[in-house]
């Protein structure tokens, strides 16, 4: 089954999911890719995916599927920030002000501009909310208008 087509697969997918099985099967959306996409973004979606009709199934990376994400640009008020070696650091993010939870990003920015922000967030550092359990490699930060902003991408939710 993996070396045949994505067309003939999503086929052969289609005429074994039974309907109202708890898996759903997507519709393929012949078109242009970026009205597609467009659409996609308006409804608040994720994203898409976009894969060539006759691509065999590989797992990993592959330029036969691609994945085109949804993004806003924003800034937000940090309120964790969990930092693993060898993965990206990833963020906590809060309406400014309010720390009202709004979402996660990673932080996918370059060397220098990721230092500067763990510095700043190492500057502000506070202990977690009352209730939340201690994570390693977190490091939470103070309320406040003190706490580090910056502008960060975050997905869009629906």
């Amino acid at each position: 089954m993996r070396d045949i087509g994505c067309k003939a697969r999503r086929e052969i997918l289609y005429g074994i999911i039974k309907p109202n099985s708890g898996i759903q099967f997507s519709e393929a959306l012949p078109g242009d890719p970026k009205s597609i996409f467009y659409l996609a973004d308006q409804a608040g979606l994720e994203g898409i995916v976009s894969k060539r009709a006759d691509s065999p199934y590989r797992s990993g990376p592959t330029s036969n599927w691609l994945k085109t994400k949804s993004f806003i640009i924003d800034e937000f008020e940090l309120l964790r920030v969990e930092r693993e070696p060898g993965k990206a650091a990833f963020a906590l993010l809060a309406e400014p002000g309010t720390r009202k939870y709004v979402g996660s990003a990673f932080v996918s920015v370059n060397r220098e501009m990721r230092e500067r922000l763990w510095k700043r967030v190492q500057e502000h550092a506070g202990p977690p909310p009352k209730d939340m359990p201690k994570r390693p490699a977190t490091q939470w930060v103070k309320p406040g208008n003190q706490s580090p902003r910056e502008a960060l991408a975050r997905r869009r939710r629906p």
